[in-house]
């Protein structure tokens, strides 16, 4: 989503500077009651002046203009999954959240009675909310804890209050 982000930005600065610049210039060539280089003054006064407000079209134009607006702000406001973790070693020091998703689903998948193992991250707060998907017998559940805590703390996460072990008992595949 950063991406895209950064896509939109760049493309609404560059719309808004040509825009700027048009605008300049055209202000220059009227100032000195010289032909317009691009907009045609006349034409865009009798458009703004006979345009009513009850006309259907300029109301198809700004009820577009205001959902496009609504849709914009509100997948901005949305918490999107984080891409980058920070660690307890500083605010420069990142990890990367699928790596570390990866790192931990390996970690629980190494623990004797797990057959397949999954993790996904959360973000909660500065810290964070590691949630381990296993397959296998529900003893393992303690092991897995413990193996998925131990990892943690060798790549410096944040303390977590808890670390969501959903277990689901493996079956005969018929």
């Amino acid at each position: 989503m950063r991406l895209f982000n950064r896509l939109a930005s760049l493309l609404l600065a560059l719309a808004l500077l040509v825009g700027g610049l048009l605008i300049v210039a055209e202000t220059i060539l009227a100032g000195w009651d010289r032909a317009p280089a691009v907009i045609d003054r006349t034409g865009w006064y009798d458009g703004l002046t006979g345009t009513r407000l009850d006309d259907s079209r300029t109301q198809a134009v700004a009820i577009g203009v205001t959902a496009l607006g609504l849709l914009i702000l509100l997948s901005q406001l949305r918490r999107w999954t984080p891409e980058r973790l920070s660690v307890t070693l500083g605010d420069q020091w990142h990890l990367h959240r699928r790596s570390v998703e990866r790192r931990l689903a390996g970690v629980a998948g190494e623990v004797p009675g797990v057959t397949s193992a999954s993790a996904r991250i959360r973000r909660r707060g500065r810290g964070w909310q590691p949630r381990i998907r296993v397959v296998g017998d529900p003893s393992v559940r303690p092991a897995v804890e413990q193996a998925v805590r131990r990892e943690l703390d060798r790549i410096a996460a944040p303390q977590t209050a808890a670390v969501d072990v959903d277990l689901a008992r493996g079956g005969r595949v018929r």
